[in-house]
């Protein structure tokens, strides 16, 4: 199964009070490389967005497994587990510098049209590139 990989670095506006990365930046962080992978595919979020459709997050189950803190640079693995119609299943995990995995990820969007935000089937184009993508051993 294909992965797709970004870096990130946790900057001190990520930081919470006790000086560990906010749990919300991680979904944030799952985002930029779920769009990340979109582009290196072809498949820029802009041009999504310009033929009318979004694709809105449905379900997100994250396990953090052990803190991050400022300026810790972290690997985002991406991968899609799952494409149907209308959905697109990515599995994710984050890795500090030493390998530990630090994060686990589970991301579901759907597709929808953006005009009214109805659901709506994943264009043939969209869904032969992803799915061709999984099968290769990128």
């Amino acid at each position: 199964m294909a992965i797709f990989e970004t870096r990130q670095r946790v900057t001190y506006a990520e930081t919470d009070q006790m000086g560990l990365m906010h749990h919300s930046n991680y979904l944030r962080w799952y985002e930029n490389a779920r769009w990340e992978l979109f582009r290196h595919l072809g498949i820029p979020y802009v041009e999504v967005e310009r033929e009318g459709f979004i694709f809105p997050v449905t379900e997100a189950t994250l396990r953090y497994l052990h803190p991050l803190r400022y300026d810790q640079e972290v690997v985002v693995v991406i991968r899609i587990k799952m494409v149907t119609g209308a959905r697109i299943t990515f599995e994710g995990e984050m890795r500090e510098e030493k390998g530990l995995t630090v994060n686990r990820a589970v991301i579901r969007v759907g597709c929808a049209r953006k005009e009214d935000g109805k659901a709506s089937l994943l264009s043939v184009r969209v869904r032969e590139i992803l799915s061709a993508w999984m099968e290769s051993p990128e």
